[in-house]
């Protein structure tokens, strides 16, 4: 649907502009000026966020002692960027140590995982989380834990 309304307007677009070039002209000339201010002003904040991001330290271990027995993954999160975190999101791979094949399954029905909500520059957030689903033959105990494919907003 959405394709077909971009390949109609770029249609019209360009009859509009072979027929009428010296409107159009001007008109295709601070569109397009427009369009590339947006475009920066969005690859800016999409590169400010991840600076950001880049600067958060998510560990997790495997505790079985310190958590529950239905969450044992111990996580602790250090915001040590600049700006308060509001949202984070992320899912967790685990590996065998000195391998790098994920043995995390992704289901639809798998935890999904996120962030305490607004967590302050400096803060510390410590939680107890469910192992994802093992491929079979794993062992949760013997497994390194990551936090890959992290998604978050910040206030600045």
């Amino acid at each position: 649907m959405w394709l077909l309304l971009g390949a109609l307007l770029l249609l019209s677009w360009l009859v509009l502009l072979l027929r009428y070039p010296r409107k159009a002209l001007p008109i295709s000339g601070a569109a397009a000026v427009l369009l590339g201010l947006l475009a920066s002003v969005v690859l800016w904040q999409e590169r400010r966020d991840e600076h950001h991001l880049a600067r958060l330290q998510l560990h997790l271990s495997f505790a079985p002692g310190q958590c529950p027995a239905d969450q044992p993954l111990a996580l602790t999160l250090d915001n040590r960027s600049s700006a308060a975190l509001v949202e984070l999101t992320w899912q967790v791979a685990a590996y065998r140590p000195g391998e790098n094949v994920n043995l995390a399954q992704a289901f639809y029905t798998s935890p999904h995982y996120s962030g305490p909500g607004e967590l302050a520059p400096g803060a510390q957030w410590r939680s107890c989380l469910p192992v994802p689903t093992l491929r079979s033959g794993y062992r949760a105990s013997t497994l390194e834990f990551r936090a890959e494919r992290l998604q978050g907003r910040f206030n600045y």
